[in-house]
């Protein structure tokens, strides 16, 4: 017997909720199951048949570390995931637009008698969302609230619509001052858009010293590391990022502006890939919200590998919020930290690796 510890409110409630859908023969879909406690409670159910898929490369490993007892298959977003489920289970996405390409996905690809069970913290939750979903479904459903949580439940996929729906995936913006366009998927930080963080670092780099290749961390929708590319058609880019979406988006993004054969992306945990000492420069816009909450924990990690990566004399570019004041960390974990720019909200500084 499976032993199912369901440590958040969210997660009862959707695995209650989709109880009367988890039968032995069903074949069951789990999408950001952080925890495991969602493929867990499939397999405990009896569900034999069951695909999950993780955005995050650390989520992957949550899930495998917290659900190991668990049979199931791991899967890229897409066709081969959804085909034939007849229930699916997700932690509901904050970004409309990851709502969007996901159920777009599910309508067009699960089986029709497919059940979408999603939930989360009421806080987080907006009748925007239950739109979406109306999209790609004929219905949706709202469960009781419960312990400050909330479920929906589509059915009724409408799989014309959602591929029309898909075919707007990635979406595309043109940046005439930058001269690129920016692709992105549903859910990638910034979507189309440009950040006035990554704008001001960009602005800066025109001083920048390359050596030939340069990494390009916490890529996003990989616009750094494609101006770049575009700027000297010599350089060579390593491009890398814990989200799947956010790899397909930068992909997408070199692809769209010509450069995609001399751009590597790659999904992982930080620079866990790159050895010791091997690279001359790092461009990094670093995250500053883990999940809804403010951390630094995150800007952290990669300070910290970025210190390990570098060779000797070897530069981190990096772009910060002021008010974080990352400058005596960035010292500690890579080197001597020099500021090259700053303006109301942004701080941008070269930290050498001694």
């Amino acid at each position: 017997m499976l032993r199912v510890d369901v440590s958040t409110p969210p997660d009862r409630l959707i695995l209650d909720e989709a109880a009367p859908y988890l039968t032995g023969p069903s074949r069951a879909v789990v999408i950001d199951d952080v925890d495991g406690a969602l493929t867990l409670g499939a397999a405990a159910a009896g569900v034999q048949d069951i695909r999950v898929h993780q955005d995050l490369v650390t989520g992957e490993r949550s899930l495998d570390k917290h659900a190991a007892a668990a049979d199931y298959a791991r899967l890229p977003l897409g066709p081969e995931l959804l085909a034939c489920a007849d229930v699916v289970l997700l932690r509901l996405p904050r970004s409309l637009d990851r709502l969007a390409e996901v159920a777009a996905v599910i309508a067009a690809h699960a089986s029709p008698q497919v059940s979408v069970v999603t939930g989360g913290r009421i806080k987080h939750m907006t009748p925007t969302m239950n739109d979406v979903l109306r999209t790609v479904f004929d219905r949706v459903d709202v469960s009781h609230a419960r312990q400050k949580s909330r479920v929906l439940i589509a059915t009724g996929p409408r799989p014309a619509d959602a591929r029309r729906e898909l075919a707007q995936w990635p979406r595309t913006e043109r940046h005439d001052d930058l001269g690129l366009t920016v692709a992105a998927h549903g859910g990638v930080f910034a979507g189309t858009r440009i950040d006035i963080g990554t704008r001001f670092l960009v602005s800066q780099l025109d001083r920048f010293t390359h050596h030939g290749r340069v990494v390009d961390l916490a890529c996003g929708n990989g616009t750094i590391g494609t101006w770049l590319a575009m700027r000297d058609r010599q350089l060579r880019v390593t491009a890398t990022d814990r989200s799947a979406t956010a790899v397909a988006s930068a992909s997408a993004t070199a692809r769209l502006n010509g450069v995609s054969d001399r751009i590597t992306v790659t999904q992982a945990n930080g620079l866990e890939l790159q050895d010791n000492s091997s690279e001359a420069r790092i461009v990094l816009n670093p995250p500053f919200h883990n999940d809804a909450a403010v951390s630094t924990d995150i800007a952290r990690d990669l300070f910290t590998d970025a210190g390990r990566v570098l060779a000797p004399d070897g530069e981190l570019w990096c772009v910060w919020n002021s008010h974080l004041r990352y400058r005596p960390l960035l010292e500690r974990t890579v080197g001597p930290t020099r500021q090259i720019a700053r303006n109301t909200k942004f701080t941008v500084t070269v930290s050498v690796r001694r």
